[in-house]
């Protein structure tokens, strides 16, 4: 018989199909690590698991794999195996540790970016009929000091492109020596100077048991008034309480977050700036928080700051609109040099 693979994570059918086509049986279950119990129900007389993050493959999990031989994370972190009960059992972990780190370094940017110039609360005001054009002027990167927590296969991207932007790079990482820091053309500092130094930081270090809430109530305190962070690496980086108190008091000035701590995040998460009056079961992060949770947004198919609202449009923006439309007999070439002359 082919070996079997179970997948029990969202993969695309390429990898499915991947699979198939080298002779595997493969057994597709996209929601089947959300839940343990099932879970281990499951697994046995598998040969192999093929996991994303939402997979949590525990010692309890491993008990049941009586065949399992291979374990492989379609991704860079494997902070959801237990990897020393895996070793115990003589089962290999492996990841795809080049796989997304383009992708994600690009969405740090991208987050970066639009937390810089507001483009979130932007796109929701002009949607709601508004144009306060004033009100979102947002902040130059140029020139600014971007902060790199783990310069590995991402940061090192973020690095670079963050360069490429007229960016100043600092970065710690307890493994980047002094030499491959001058060929990325970053500072290499210690942590506590990167807190303090730092007008935007992005996190893009493995979850381990030293970087758990890195960004907490203390490193924050650390930080510059106005600092901005961003995380595309694990929601457990960052206490949620803590940063959400920081936004509060005006000490950071704004957060793009990919990653939450319980995903999926809840509904209230979705609302850029502010926060919808409702209590939420799984974060603390006070009402009103003053937060931009990009990621969520620009999931959106169609995020434009210059669409037009809906229904609830002002004569004023209805107006201006109308005047500056493409379409508008105003605009046209034979009106232009009837203007112009």
């Amino acid at each position: 018989m082919p070996p079997k693979v179970l997948i029990s994570d969202a993969l695309s059918p390429a990898a499915v199909a991947i699979f198939k086509n080298r002779g595997l049986e493969v057994d597709f279950q996209p929601n089947l690590g959300k839940d343990k119990e099932k879970l281990a129900a499951t697994i046995n007389g598998f040969d192999g698991l093929a996991i994303r993050s939402a997979t949590k493959v525990t010692a309890t999990t491993l008990e049941q794999a009586k065949n399992l031989k291979v374990i492989g994370r379609a991704g860079i972190g494997v902070d959801n195996v237990d990897i020393a009960a895996a070793t115990a059992r003589g089962i290999i972990v492996m990841n795809t540790p080049f796989g997304n780190s383009i992708t994600t370094a690009e969405h740090a940017i991208t987050l970066m970016l639009a937390l810089a110039r507001q483009i979130p609360e932007a796109d929701s005001s002009t949607r709601a009929g508004k144009w306060e054009k004033n009100k979102f002027l947002g902040v130059e990167i140029f020139g600014k000091t971007l902060g790199i927590v783990g310069c590995g296969n991402v940061g090192s991207i973020v690095a670079d492109r963050g360069l490429g932007l007229k960016m100043k790079v600092i970065a710690y990482d307890p493994y980047l020596s002094v030499e491959r820091a001058l060929t990325l053309g970053v500072e290499k500092v210690e942590l506590d100077e990167l807190w303090r130094r730092a007008d935007f930081i992005t996190l893009h270090t493995p979850l381990t048991d030293k970087t758990r809430n890195i960004v907490n109530a203390e490193t924050l305190a650390q930080t510059k008034n106005g600092v901005r962070l961003i995380n595309c690496a694990r929601g457990e980086l960052v206490d949620e309480a803590a940063l959400g108190e920081a936004l509060k008091a005006g000490h950071v000035a704004g957060a793009a977050l990919d990653v939450f701590r319980e995903e999926p995040a809840t509904q209230s998460m979705l609302a850029p700036r502010r926060w919808r009056r409702r209590k939420m079961s799984r974060s603390k992060l006070p009402s009103r928080c003053p937060i931009t949770f990009c990621a969520a947004l620009f999931r959106t198919p169609s995020i434009s700051l210059r669409s037009a609202p809906r229904k609830r449009r002002n004569s004023n923006l209805s107006s201006h609109l109308r005047k500056n439309s493409v379409h508008s007999p105003d605009n046209s070439p034979k009106a232009a040099l009837s203007r112009s002359g």
